[in-house]
Formats: structure tokens, C-alpha cells, sequence
């Protein structure tokens, strides 16, 4: 990268102007992969009075436009792009300066630069307050990121919602383990899944023991935010995946998943692409532990971030049950997590789970929200022979009733279940189809199909 990627949610920071010090706005590329960057403009009360709503305008070259955007409203007429304040941040006391930020596609940098009116490069005096009315936004051009053209997510009834209130399916890839394959997660890597790919979504999964997140807290976080920061600059959702394997309790873990969330979500509140799963794969517990640490949890969450979409594990790893008595799902129902912006998970691997599996789910979607953050044309090992016919049933189900879905995984782990062949993310080689699995090569061709935004 050009520069160390930065958190692009809103800082308010003091600072100290120097005498007559200059009222700015100072943009800066935190982030270059080369068919694109990540921008950040940073506006600064030097005056002696607060700033009372603000307006960055300014030019973008032919062939460079703006996609996703964060912490602002935008408006465009051509070329010419104008950011206002939020309803949160448009208040700058003197001495003090907000960001914020946005993804820019092409190699241009933005030119003159205008701070309600003024040039951006500073006045000794406050910028004149721009009118009070805020501007309608402008519907994203056609090529947009999914988070551009989606915003902040919510659940409608069953569904996943996005802004407007429209019912979508996202569909990505999860990583794998974080503490073996954190190499495979890089700028290049992610360009190609959201570039080549089309990827709406990354499924962020950190392990919590077998070498995760209980050996490196701190380190394992900043992986975590490092890679929301990732997601975010080429536009794509990100889950935030606390992967809890064994102990199948995920009680056992709750004073961890309680300082893991509270970090994450005060780290990216400010953000509109961000979901949490709280629990992977849960096993060998009753509905009851599982909505007990749910309800614990989600207010850690809620307290810092009161819009993101939150997904709840269900019985038998996150099978609603269908590996156990198959009563999971009127479990649920009798005894719902009482929160709004939740969804179910079910995971499935398809040269296992017949269709007694795709039963369940298909009488499950009628019923609940519901989100597929894991499956795998092989076997629930992750390994052995694809079954791409079984498979294929279960995205058209998913596709008729809008159910999104990350597929396991995006790595070159020597299984069958890695999109990668062994060596792949040593080498740097991601693009095209050269070095993808038979199953990588399956699910790339699904995933790029065009979305029904």
C-alpha cells in the first residue's frame, strides 16, 4: 500500500492552531492498489468560533470517480463532487477537525478543492455556514460497490434490506483462519474479489482458540479492524466473524466476545458496511445457552453501534438444528432473540447435507431471517469430491428467496474447500482462473453474475 490504511469512521480531535491559524481541508490518499485508492479529506477549524455545517466540493479528472463514501452526504453534477456533513459531525469547534473519507476509482486526485466556498488551502476566517437545507443524494452511477449502492443494511420481516428498503441477497467469500492464512487477505488478494469477483461481501473469520484470538487479543483485533478497513475501501460488506469452534458453549467465551465487540463496534460505528456474527458454529448446547449469550452480547454491540445487522448462530453448528433432534427451528420460534436487526445463520456442505438439510432450511426461510455465512460444495470437513448438482439447489433456493450467502473459503489451504491452489498467495497470483480450484472456479462464475440491487 502507498500509505498505512487509516480507520475511516469520524475523528474529533483537538489540535493547537498556530496564531491566525488557517481553516483547511487537507485530502490525503490513505490507501493506493493501483485501480483505485482510498481518500480522506480532514477539515480543521483554525478560526476562533465553531463551524456550523460544512461542504467540500471538488473536480475529479475523466475516468476517476467516486464509489463508496462514509461520514458525509454526497451530491455530483459531472465531474464536480460535493460532500456535506452528517446530521453527527457538522458542528468543527475551533481547534478541532473532522474526516471523512471515500473510495476513488481510476488513477486522478481531486482539484479545486472548495470548503463552503473558500479554497480548501485555509482562511484566517471561518468559511461561511452553508445553507441549512440538506441536498436529496444522488442515485450511484451503474458500476457502484455494493455498500454505494446499498448503504446501511437492515432486516425487513424476513429479509435483508438495504437503505431504501429493498429486499437484496449479498453474496461473497469468508476467509479462513486468520492465524494460518492471514496472507491470502491482502490488497491484491481483495481487488480481485471485489474487481474480478464482484464481491458484495467479506466474511472476516477469526478463530478464537486452536491459535486465535484468546493467544493475541490485541493482535488478533488489529487484524480484524485492518481487514474491515480493507473491505471498506473497495467497497464491499464486511462480517465480522467471531469464529467459536470448540468449546461448542459459546458462553464459555463470553467475557472475550464481550471486549472483541466493543472494540469493533466503537472502532467502526460511523460505518454502514459492517455486520456481526457472534457465534460461528455452536454444538452441543441448547437453543436456550445460545439466545442466553446472545442477549448478552448484543447490547455490548448495540451500545456502540445501534444499526449494524447483527447474526446469531443457531443449534447443531449452526445447522438449525438439522444435525440434532431437527427441532431447532421451532426452538426458535417458541423462544426468539428479541432484538431488531438480526438474522439466523445456517451453515451447509453440500456432499453432505441431503436433502433432509434443504428441507429444514427451505421450511426455515418461511419462518425466520435468515443469513448463509458458510457452506461448501464438499463435505463438512471442507475437503473430498464436489457436489455441485446438491450445491446448485441450495443457491437456487437462496437466490428465489433472497437469502445471502459467503462461501468457505478464500485461501489455498490444501483442501478441496480453498478457492486457491497450494502456493497460490505466496506467489501473488489471484486474477483470472489459472490458479482456482475446481471449486473456485465454480463459485467465482456465481458470485459474478450481476446482482439484483
Amino acid at each position: 500500500m502507498a500509505a498505512a490504511v487509516v480507520a475511516a469512521g469520524l475523528s474529533l480531535f483537538a489540535v493547537s492552531p498556530a496564531s491566525a491559524a488557517a481553516t483547511t481541508a487537507t485530502f490525503a490518499k490513505v490507501s493506493d492498489w493501483g485501480s483505485g485508492w482510498q481518500g480522506e479529506y480532514t477539515i480543521t477549524n483554525g478560526g476562533s468560533t465553531p463551524i456550523n455545517g460544512w461542504r467540500v466540493e471538488f473536480t475529479l479528472p475523466s475516468g476517476t470517480s467516486v464509489g463508496s463514501y462514509w461520514d458525509s452526504l454526497l451530491t455530483q453534477s459531472g465531474r464536480r463532487y460535493t460532500f456535506r456533513n452528517r446530521e453527527y459531525n457538522g458542528t468543527i469547534a475551533p481547534g478541532a477537525a473532522v474526516t471523512f473519507g471515500f473510495v476513488g476509482a481510476g488513477a486522478g486526485s481531486p482539484t479545486g478543492c472548495l470548503l463552503n466556498g473558500v479554497s480548501c488551502t485555509g482562511t484566517t476566517t471561518p468559511p461561511t455556514t452553508p445553507p441549512a437545507t440538506t441536498p436529496p443524494t444522488t442515485t450511484p452511477p451503474a458500476g457502484a460497490t455494493p455498500v454505494a449502492r446499498n448503504g446501511q443494511l437492515k432486516v425487513c420481516g424476513r429479509q435483508l434490506c438495504n437503505a431504501q428498503g429493498k429486499a437484496i441477497q449479498l453474496r461473497g467469500m469468508s476467509t479462513h483462519g486468520l492465524q494460518w492464512y492471514s496472507s491470502c487477505v491482502n490488497d491484491a488478494s481483495l481487488t480481485v474479489l471485489a474487481d474480478e469477483w464482484n464481491a458484495d461481501v467479506l466474511r472476516i473469520s477469526m478463530y478464537i482458540q486452536e491459535g486465535g484470538y484468546e493467544t493475541d487479543p490485541a493482535g488478533f483485533t488489529a487484524k480484524v479492524h485492518d481487514y474491515i478497513e480493507k473491505a471498506t475501501a473497495r467497497g464491499m460488506y464486511a462480517i465480522v466473524d467471531w469464529h467459536m469452534l470448540s468449546p461448542g458453549d459459546p458462553n464459555f467465551n463470553l467475557a472475550r466476545a464481550r471486549t472483541f465487540f466493543t472494540e469493533i463496534a466503537a472502532r467502526h460505528r460511523n460505518k454502514t458496511n459492517i455486520l456481526y456474527e457472534i457465534a460461528n458454529e455452536p454444538s452441543d448446547v441448547h437453543w436456550s445457552s445460545i439466545k442466553s449469550y446472545a442477549d448478552q452480547i448484543i447490547p455490548v454491540i448495540r451500545a456502540q453501534d445501534p444499526d449494524g445487522v447483527v447474526l446469531v448462530g443457531t443449534e447443531d453448528w449452526s445447522s438449525l438444528g438439522a444435525s440434532g433432534d431437527g427441532q431447532g427451528v421451532a426452538r426458535i420460534l417458541a423462544d426468539p432473540v428479541n432484538a431488531a436487526n438480526i438474522m439466523y445463520t445456517f451453515h451447509f456442505y453440500a456432499a453432505s447435507h441431503d436433502d433432509y438439510y434443504l428441507s429444514t432450511f427451505r421450511d426455515a426461510i418461511a419462518k425466520l431471517p435468515l443469513f448463509v455465512t458458510e457452506f461448501g460444495t464438499q463435505q463438512a470437513s471442507g475437503d473430498g469430491g464436489n457436489n455441485f448438482v446438491q450445491a446448485q439447489r441450495y443457491l437456487d433456493l437462496m437466490a428465489q428467496n433472497k437469502v445471502s450467502w459467503t462461501n468457505w473459503n478464500y485461501s489455498d489451504d490444501g483442501r478441496t474447500g480453498a478457492v486457491f491452489t497450494t502456493g497460490t498467495c505466496a506467489a501473488g497470483a489471484y486474477s483470472g482462473t489459472g490458479r482456482l480450484k475446481e471449486a473456485g472456479v465454480w463459485i467465482r462464475d456465481r458470485i459474478r453474475t450481476p446482482d439484483d440491487f
